[in-house]
């Protein structure tokens, strides 16, 4: 299923947005102050082309000060802008029962595009193990003579 939605996103708004981004972060790449945005455009780019299956999670330990920092200055000068575009073409495309997925996947990029300093994308299995506890398994010692 996931398959399906993600071809059908990436022929339908996937490709715009990944080659949009994508192109962005060229462009902020060609600075050196530019480079840390560059990536972050990057980063949105991949996810906008193939975002079912996958997940935005926050990593504890990274980032702190110099993301939020980047945050605020992301905030103020793209990521409102392309969080409330991705807000309103998720609400519209929320309108037909067939685009509610690909409203949702929206929505979610919204979420990254808003503030993705700090932010990872994994899959859906990385997400669920990262989540699970981790397990010690010390193999049976056999005594000579047993």
């Amino acid at each position: 299923m996931r398959l399906i939605l993600n071809v059908l996103w990436f022929l339908v708004a996937g490709l715009p947005l990944f080659l949009g981004y994508f192109a962005a972060g060229v462009v902020l790449c060609l600075t050196i102050i530019g480079l840390p945005f560059g990536v972050q455009a990057f980063k949105l780019a991949l996810f906008a082309a193939w975002p079912f299956g996958r997940v935005v999670v926050s990593v504890p330990g990274d980032g702190g000060a110099l993301s939020a920092i980047g945050n605020l200055l992301w905030l103020i000068f793209a990521g409102i802008w392309l969080a409330i575009g991705h807000l309103l073409a998720g609400l519209i495309l929320c309108l037909t029962i067939i685009g509610i997925p690909f409203g949702i996947a929206c929505m979610r990029l919204a979420g990254l595009a808003l503030t993705p300093f700090g932010k990872t994308i994994l899959s859906i299995e990385e997400e669920r193990r990262m989540h699970q506890p981790h397990r010690i398994v010390v193999p049976a010692m056999s005594l000579p003579g047993a």
